[in-house]
């Protein structure tokens, strides 16, 4: 799985980069956009198919893994590996509630290519309907946006608006995440105290800021000026970590030089060191919400939203298909307990250095990151602005 690793740990720091500017808060799963857009990809053919496939990373990190036979597609790869994260993702756990549930919407009156259909349910695990756009598009909506609710404990609510979907929707394309964990060593209410937050150098607003003396994993790095520590959820299957600048106004630094190498480099256990420490975070919870037509062009899927290019004949020998929205909704909520998370996505398709003990202080703008440790993948990420 480190190639997959590789590839969500690029996706995850190529959409950041796009998303960066849009506002200060930033929150997002690159696991569950990723998932959608695998899924799109299971449809499409030529340079459709190969443009989704550079956005997903995967056009580079497969080229390394050795081909199983001549006639075996470096894409199967790609899709396998999904199969497997999918089936960790949805383990039943007693230390966590963990899962990254698919469902896929056809137009009823749609003829889709059975093995398309077939493929979605096998590698994704998906949950295939039939829905009546063409004469009930606001009932389908509600009907996915319902689902889309249950599967995220009600967090992820109305993921397309009023109007998104239409009597030319032909498919909709959903995945969902949603994480509840505890922390493995949990922060004492009696310990959280009201403390300024600085947004920047003058600025600064009142937050709840947690506290406890712990020993957790820990990394100085000298280049960029900034501590990473990782705190593990119950189980320590899946954990945060925050990348804290040194100086308050440090992120902007740390964000010119994060590459995913980099990344995966600094979060490599071997690298870190369990040390006691000080730990201050603030409780935080953020909604945030995408457009991603805008930045997944930006990336290089520039095709697929194209009427006169895009080719998704690997569902449908019907000419025209085209994407018209890729929406992102998500959720995250830091307390003294642990974290809730969640998140949606959907598309559619329609026709036309160690020292002994340290102060870990999260009172400036941060990174963070929720990984599953097993495959290394990163199932959220987000930017503290301005709790």
């Amino acid at each position: 799985m480190h190639l997959f690793a590789e590839a969500t740990t690029k996706f995850t720091l190529e959409l950041y980069g796009q998303l960066r500017d849009s506002k200060d808060n930033i929150f997002y799963s690159p696991v569950s956009m990723m998932t959608a857009l695998a899924m799109l990809q299971l449809g499409a053919k030529g340079n459709t198919e190969q443009q989704i496939e550079k956005v997903l990373q995967f056009n580079e990190t497969t080229k390394k893994t050795t081909k199983k036979s001549a006639h075996c597609h470096d894409e199967e790869n790609v899709h396998e590996q999904f199969q497997k994260l999918i089936t960790q993702l949805n383990k039943s756990n007693d230390a966590y509630d963990l899962k990254a549930p698919n469902s896929i919407y056809g137009e009823k009156r749609f003829q889709f290519f059975q093995t398309f259909l077939e493929d979605i349910k096998e590698y994704y695990q998906a949950n295939v309907e039939s829905l009546d756009f063409a004469h009930a598009a606001e009932e389908s909506q509600k009907k996915i946006n319902s689902w889309v609710e249950r599967q995220t404990n009600g967090k992820i609510k109305d993921l397309f608006p009023s109007g998104s979907l239409n009597s030319s929707t032909i498919l909709v394309l959903v995945n969902a995440v949603y994480f509840k964990g505890q922390w493995n060593h949990k922060f004492d209410e009696k310990h959280t105290t009201e403390e300024k937050f600085w947004l920047n150098k003058n600025t600064s607003k009142p937050v709840q800021m947690m506290k406890q003396r712990n020993k957790f994993n820990f990394i100085f790095l000298e280049d960029v000026q900034a501590k990473i520590v990782e705190i593990p959820y119950q189980g320590q299957e899946l954990s945060m970590f925050i990348l804290l600048p040194v100086e308050i106004d440090g992120l902007k630094k740390l964000e010119e030089q994060l590459t995913a190498d980099k990344l995966l480099e600094w979060t490599n256990p071997e690298n870190m060191d369990m040390i006691e420490m000080y730990l201050s975070l603030p409780r935080f919870k953020l909604e945030e919400k995408y457009d991603l037509q805008g930045p997944l062009k930006h990336m290089g899927m520039v095709d697929a939203f194209n009427p006169q290019k895009a080719d998704f004949s690997g569902m449908s020998s019907i000419q025209g298909l085209v994407v018209s929205k890729v929406l992102h909704k998500s959720f995250v909520e830091v307390n003294e307990e642990g974290t809730e998370a969640a998140a949606a996505t959907g598309v559619v398709v329609t026709k036309y250095s160690a020292q002994i003990t340290e102060d870990v202080y999260c009172d400036h703008p941060f990174l963070f990151i929720i990984r599953h440790n097993k495959t290394n993948s990163i199932l959220f990420f987000g930017r503290m602005s301005s709790p």
